[in-house]
């Protein structure tokens, strides 16, 4: 028991010199954005470019099923619904679940015909599915969503990012100064930009449930850089005659341990949320692992390299010059 917990032997202090490779992360981050951009945005077709919209967005109607152990004719089921009248059609096997059975799941988009009941044409996919695959199947979602619908969610979803990224400027110049506000900006557009970036790759199917994902993304970088700054500005005020590369190396160790801890209890509930959570849940449980991830990086390497970039003022403080801390580890009494 004599080093448990095992967080005790995390040094309470350290010296990295995060500013000295600042340079080359924002290379990184640079070459990342740009990348999740051409991703995200290409093929240039809309609404949704690269990612794989679901029919929140793109409207139409998608259907579930689990067959028998048998796999899932997917030729078959495709051709039962083009002569049934329907088009676009996309029929793909997800996995197997894990019951005692096997059975398999498979997932069916379509355009829903424009000039009929939307009921009616659910009622009619249905039994052309099951006319393919045979009786043993059942039914485990279907939605229907028409292209007025999906647009005004893509729209509403568009612009309550952008609404969010711009209340947390306003909240951060008038706590701060305007540099640290372009600062947390900068990293949560690197943040919101990567995480697109990750749904076009992976071709995660992309929802209003990506969207929420996106905004909890926000808060929790948000969140992240106010700590890294407000430590930074109370530094700034305390040692005005320390280099500012130093003092944004002591703010950032300062706060390091905060947010290892904070990060990877977030990380281990939901990489739990991810294996445990289901079909449904999963996406939005990798978009967090990974924002949260880009979040701590945008931090460190976006947030607070561009007030270095800019520079800022040097409040008074309550005593004129004290000495300096100096980093380094711990030292056992």
């Amino acid at each position: 028991m004599k080093f448990w917990p095992l967080i005790k032997i995390i040094p309470i202090k350290t010296n990295f010199k995060f500013v000295s490779f600042a340079k080359y992360m924002a290379a990184l981050s640079v070459i990342a954005v740009i990348g999740s951009l051409f991703m995200t945005l290409y093929p240039l077709t809309p609404p949704c470019g690269g990612l794989n919209c679901g029919v929140d967005f793109t409207g139409g109607s998608l259907i579930e099923v689990e067959t028998s152990p048998r796999p899932v004719d997917l030729a078959a089921t495709r051709e039962a619904l083009i002569a049934a009248g329907f088009n676009d059609v996309q029929v793909q096997n997800y996995g197997t679940s894990s019951d005692p059975q096997g059975r398999e799941h498979a997932m069916i988009r379509f355009q829903t015909p424009a000039d009929g009941s939307s009921e009616a044409a659910m009622s009619t996919a249905r039994a052309a599915i099951q006319t393919a695959l045979g009786e043993d199947i059942r039914f485990t979602r279907q939605e229907v969503v028409g292209p007025k619908v999906s647009g005004e969610l893509f729209t509403g979803g568009v612009i309550a990012l952008l609404v969010a990224i711009g209340l947390m400027l306003v909240y951060i110049w008038f706590r701060f100064e305007w540099q640290f506000g372009l600062g947390a900006v900068a990293g949560l557009f690197h943040d919101v930009i990567l995480v697109f970036g990750l749904f076009a790759v992976t071709k995660m199917e992309f929802t209003l449930t990506g969207v929420a994902a996106i905004l909890t993304v926000i808060g929790y970088s948000m969140n992240d850089t106010v700590v890294v700054f407000d430590r930074l500005r109370e530094n700034l005020r305390k040692y005005k005659k320390m280099p500012l590369r130093d003092v944004i190396d002591l703010s950032i160790n300062e706060t390091l341990s905060r947010t290892i801890i904070t990060g990877v209890t977030a990380l281990m509930a939901l990489t739990a949320l991810a294996l445990l959570g289901g079909e449904s849940l999963f996406a939005f449980s990798v978009a967090l692992i990974f924002g949260i991830i880009f979040g701590t990086y945008s931090s460190i390497y976006v947030g607070a390299p561009i007030i270095l970039l800019w520079g800022v003022k040097r409040g008074e403080a309550a005593d004129d010059d004290p000495e300096p801390i100096k980093l380094g580890m711990a030292s056992k009494p």
